[in-house]
């Protein structure tokens, strides 16, 4: 290891010489040369599971890079994928090398291929189609070759296009149809009028996607293939350009530092879609939806064009530190224009915190609270940002200061986030005592347990899971489920048992300004285990009351993914499960069930997710308007049976909690944005079950308090 990094300054030199000559800028080539050298040693020393960089390693790095540039197979020829197949095997040792003959060679014909395509595209989209001829086109890219020839190729881009102007223009022609219906003078257009419209609304799609990729620079390609050779060693483990960190640091967070707009990229134009509430947009007041932004200045400096600039980049100039001015030039919808000057703070976003609410089961009057967390959020930059496990705590106290029976705690679709907050959220519901079980490639395994004496919440809980419901989701799931402390309901979990940490490449390495900022790298770096020994990982927590769901039959999760890592088991830790009561578990369990099997919103699902199986295993589709037409029709038929599933009111009211009103925003955005949760909640029939669960365990006596 002192030879090669001796050598390092010298072959760094060497490279920059080489491939300056093949047009690359050496800016470039050192970042990416330096982020290699970091990503080896930070593998070698961090990752869980180290593989041999050998032959297979590069097999696999090359179909994943593959897959990454041309998934649908619309861009490469056989031919230029023979020719890219040179370095099948070589993949592996210009990665220990740091050599980028490969990556650079795949470079520049992917960028020839999309300007290529951007013109037969345009070609295509000039004239009308024939939606008379019989022919298909298959969607499933596994299924088809590459094409052998560009002749072939094109012809393929003509299915793709012809396919996305039928959908338009069926739809066209449909609401057409019902709106002459309706009213004697709705203006008819021809089929050839509504070919055109639908043409040119794909050709404006197509404008926008293709300007994208045009302007995809190295930061985006060497982030693809650096992340095609780290998912050989798992899934999990990625490298982060920096623009991505910061998006995950604001999904993780709930919060960022800007403007408080989001916005959407149309026809070359970046467009604002909405104002978050009480966001620096909302108090400034001039900011509207629909407004064009044109130009964007740092406070006093020269404003900056951003007019076909990609969405990703503009707002990087848009967003900024607390406290700075943006100005904004913008169009509104009437053509004029102005300058909007801007203060910068932090934004909060309230979807990603915790909510509560109050549900009441009209049968029987039972109170009880309900508790959404969609994330285990927090904010490892601001010690005194607004925390998952804090603002739990808090809504614990509130539901239970309303006299509720039980809580129903909904993890659906929680993807994970902050282990600790998890351990912490699971002590709420616990007396001290184990919660996880994390190894890492070394050592023994460190258990990771709750120290506060007592629970915020004894009596009765269930959890409630899906497909979805992944890592910290699961970590807590399984806890409470070895602990026997609440019942889980639900379908299985995602199955993602492996721990990431960050690595923030730019205080790794010291000076070297110009090629600043490298980015992050996250590693899976170990592995956890419930308190019983077992894991997580590609089995995920099975609940104990299952509810079929409309993904039941679609294959989901990390079992789904390349490279994911096996399942293993340790030995359990020392743990003590909840008395009960004089109740079986099992009755409770066994009583949800039976009821589930007897309710015909379950059953109906059950037969609508295997219609959505068979639906997504359908891969070809006709490109004749007739055909098209007629399978349409048909699978509208049998949506027909289930078009109102789901949108019964049931015997549920929900009400927000006491000492929450007046506290909410009564803007008409946020009004409707609880409207919808509230009917959601209403129609929910798992969340119904969960709360006849909730009484079964209250009248069995089944409280989960810990004996002394």
């Amino acid at each position: 290891m002192t030879k090669r990094l001796f050598l390092f300054p010298f072959f760094l030199t060497l490279l920059l010489s080489f491939y300056s000559c093949c047009g690359q800028s050496q800016q470039d080539i050192k970042r990416n040369v330096y982020l290699e050298k970091l990503i080896q040693e930070g593998i070698r020393q961090e990752h869980f599971q180290p593989i041999p960089v050998d032959d297979e390693f590069s097999e696999k790095a090359f179909d994943e890079y593959l897959k990454k540039l041309d998934y649908n197979k619309r861009f490469f020829v056989q031919s230029d994928v023979d020719a890219l197949s040179a370095y099948r095997h070589e993949i592996d040792d210009q990665y220990l090398n740091m050599q980028f003959d490969f990556y650079y060679f795949s470079l520049d014909l992917i960028r020839e291929r999309i300007k290529e395509a951007e013109t037969y595209c345009f070609d295509l989209l000039g004239k009308p189609f024939d939606f008379k001829t019989d022919e298909d086109i298959q969607f499933n890219s596994d299924s088809i070759d590459w094409a052998k020839t560009k002749e072939e190729l094109q012809d393929r881009w003509r299915k793709t296009l012809k396919y996305e102007i039928l959908t338009r223009l069926h739809t066209k022609m449909t609401d057409q149809e019902k709106a002459a219906k309706k009213s004697d003078t709705v203006t008819i257009k021809t089929f050839a009028q509504l070919e055109k419209e639908a043409r040119e609304s794909v050709g404006k799609r197509y404008k926008d996607w293709l300007s994208y990729l045009i302007q995809n620079d190295d930061n985006d390609y060497i982030a693809l293939y650096i992340n095609s050779i780290l998912n050989v060693y798992d899934p999990h483990t990625e490298y982060f350009p920096p623009q991505d960190k910061e998006n995950f640091d604001i999904r993780l967070s709930g919060q960022l530092q800007g403007i408080g707009a989001t916005l959407s990229q149309k026809d070359g134009y970046i467009t604002v879609v909405d104002i978050v509430v009480g966001s620096p947009s909302w108090k400034q007041g001039e900011l509207e939806v629909d407004d064009k932004i044109l130009k964007v200045a740092q406070g006093e400096e020269e404003p900056m064009d951003i007019v076909d600039m990609r969405l990703d980049k503009a707002i990087r100039f848009i967003r900024g530190p607390k406290g700075t001015e943006v100005r904004l030039t913008v169009q509104k919808v009437d053509g004029s224009q102005k300058v909007i000057p801007i203060i910068r703070d932090v934004v909060v976003i309230e979807d990603t915190y915790a909510k509560s609410m109050i549900l009441t089961d009209t049968e029987t009057n039972a109170k009880i609270g309900y508790i959404y967390l969609p994330s285990f959020y927090v904010n490892f930059q601001d010690k005194d940002a607004r925390r998952s496990s804090v603002d739990m705590k808090n809504e614990i106290e509130k539901v239970k200061a309303e006299g509720i029976s039980g809580i129903i705690f909904d993890l659906r679709n929680n993807t994970g986030g902050s282990l600790i907050d998890c351990v912490d959220i699971a002590g709420l519901f616990i007396d001290q005592g184990p919660v996880v079980q994390v190894k890492g490639k070394v050592g023994a395994p460190q258990v990771l347990s709750d120290k506060v004496p007592g629970a915020n919440w004894d009596g009765p809980l269930v959890v409630l899971v899906n497909n979805y419901s992944a890592s910290a989701s699961e970590i807590f799931a399984a806890a409470m489920q070895d602990y026997e402390r609440a019942v889980i309901l639900g379908s299985t979990t995602y199955g993602k048992g492996t721990v990431q940490r960050f690595e923030d490449l730019d205080r790794v390495v010291r000076g070297l300004s110009e090629i600043k900022p490298l980015g992050s790298i996250k590693f899976t770096t170990s592995k956890y285990y419930r308190i019983n020994g077992g894991s997580t990982q590609l089995k995920g927590v099975i609940p104990n009351v299952s509810a079929p769901t409309a993904f039941k039959y679609i294959n989901t999760g990390e079992r789904e993914l390349d490279n994911a890592l096996t399942w293993t088991e340790i030995d359990p830790t020392k743990y003590e499960t909840w008395k009960k009561g004089s109740c079986k578990w099992d009755d409770v369990i066994k009583k949800s069930q039976e009821r589930i099997e007897k309710n015909n919103y379950f059953t109906m699902m059950d037969e609508n997710a295997q219609r959505l199986k068979n639906r997504r295993d359908e891969t070809i589709y006709p490109l004749n308007y007739d055909a098209f037409s007629a399978l349409l029709k048909t699978h509208e038929e049998e949506t027909e049976r289930f078009k109102d599933l789901g949108k019964d009111t049931l015997n549920i009211v929900a009400k927000i909690i006491t000492q929450d009103e007046g506290t909410v925003p009564n803007d008409t955005a946020t009004i409707e944005k609880n409207k919808r949760w509230n009917k959601n909640i209403i129609t929910d029939n798992t969340l119904y079950e969960a709360m006849k669960v909730v009484q079964d365990i209250q009248k069995l006596k089944c409280f989960a308090i810990k004996e002394d």
